[in-house]
This record gives C-alpha cells, structure tokens and sequence, in this order.
C-alpha cells in the first residue's frame, strides 16, 4: 500500500521540493496552500503523514494543527512542522498544538524521507 503525505505550505516552490522528495521516495503526495486549504483536502484525503509550515496566510500551521487534532478522524495522523522558524518557543507551541516533530528549512531530502517513514503508520 502506498502511504499519502498531506503537505500544506504557501510557496510554490517548497511544494515543489517536497513532492520531488516524496514521491521520488516512492509516497503519493496530495498538496495544499494554506491551513484552510489543507483542511479541505483532509475531508477528501487520508493522508498517513502530514507536513505543514508554520507561517501562511488565512490559517497558519498553528490553526490548521489545531484543527486537525480536534477532528476524530485525523486526530492520530503525525504531523510534521517544516518551517524556517528555529525559536524554541514556536517549536513548544507547535508540540502543544500537536505537532509530531519538527524540520527546519531548507530541508535535507535524505532526512525528510527518513523522518516521514519513522513517524508513518
């Protein structure tokens, strides 16, 4: 079975990167703009693993990690933050909202893949 990682990130570019990395490691990849955005292709979705960044418009990863962990059916899918920010507060935040773990940008492919597969399902 081939496993599905939701990624929701604003830049273009950085989705890009992401489904290059993942597919090429043999993921199908679905993908999102924002927070509100990856909420809706949650209902159409069941990705195993998500990967969202912290800074977007209409609904940061804050918002949108919050909203994932208070919807039943995807309340267990790990969830991966990939962002710029490195502040210790934000990381708390995020694991406080129920983030799984944590990735700065720019990201390693080599260590997204490996990461994706420790926390997959």
């Amino acid at each position: 079975m081939t496993v599905t990682i939701l990624t929701v990130d604003d830049s273009r570019t950085m989705r890009d990167m992401l489904r290059l990395a993942l597919v090429e490691a043999g993921f199908r990849v679905v993908q999102a703009e924002d927070g509100l955005h990856g909420l809706d292709v949650l209902r159409q979705e069941a990705p195993q693993v998500v990967i969202t960044d912290i800074n977007m418009p209409r609904m940061d990863g804050f918002g949108f990690i919050e909203a994932v962990r208070q919807d039943q059916t995807h309340r267990g899918v790990p969830i991966l933050v990939l962002t710029t920010e490195s502040d210790e507060e934000k990381k708390k935040r995020a694991r406080r909202a129920g983030a799984t773990g944590w990735i700065v940008k720019p990201f390693d492919p080599a260590k997204l893949v490996a990461a994706v597969r420790r926390v997959a399902h």
